[in-house]
């Protein structure tokens, strides 16, 4: 992932509430709204996602540093729509698997970027690797490869398409 993306918020050609892209994201999915995530960049096979500190979302008050779960939302929502924008018409998609290493403690009260990218695109799964940093691409908090299932074929629809 050499060539990631390291724009931060505002910066990015998909900052603007009029693009498609990030309101077909963020407004299906509740706890990506209620945890603040937000979109930086989108396209090509690739997405960078923001998560502000907020105090609320601390796992260890003690020490200030963020609960890992959050830290595993952020990466796992980079990496959905890093699968997305690989697709050549948009799917439902339902992750398949997800290893994440937890490289250090994200660092109190600041902001935590998550970078994804799909490498391989087959029939059936997408293959993405991420990292998440603070600073910047090369200041670690995780890195992580995972595998998205195309979930059309199955016969998934969105929830507000499904019968009642």
């Amino acid at each position: 992932m050499a060539d990631r993306p390291t724009t931060g918020p505002g910066k990015g050609p998909n900052e603007g509430s009029k693009n498609p892209t990030r309101a077909a994201f963020s407004s299906p999915i509740p706890h990506v709204s209620e945890l603040g995530i937000e979109l930086v960049e989108a396209g090509g096979g690739r997405g960078l996602m923001r998560l502000p500190w907020r105090l609320d979302l601390v796992g260890n008050p003690e020490t200030g540093v963020l609960h890992g779960g959050v830290v595993t939302t952020l990466i796992d929502s980079v990496c959905g729509m890093a699968c997305l924008t690989a697709l050549e018409k948009p799917q439902p998609i339902v992750t398949l698997d997800l290893r994440i290493d937890y490289l250090r403690p994200a660092t109190p009260k600041r902001d935590i970027f998550a970078a994804a990218e799909a490498y391989k695109v087959t029939r059936q799964v997408v293959f993405l690797r991420a990292t998440a940093y603070q600073d910047g691409p090369d200041d670690l908090v995780a890195a992580a490869v995972g595998t998205f299932m195309l979930s059309g074929r199955l016969g998934l629809r969105p929830v507000a398409e499904a019968p009642s």
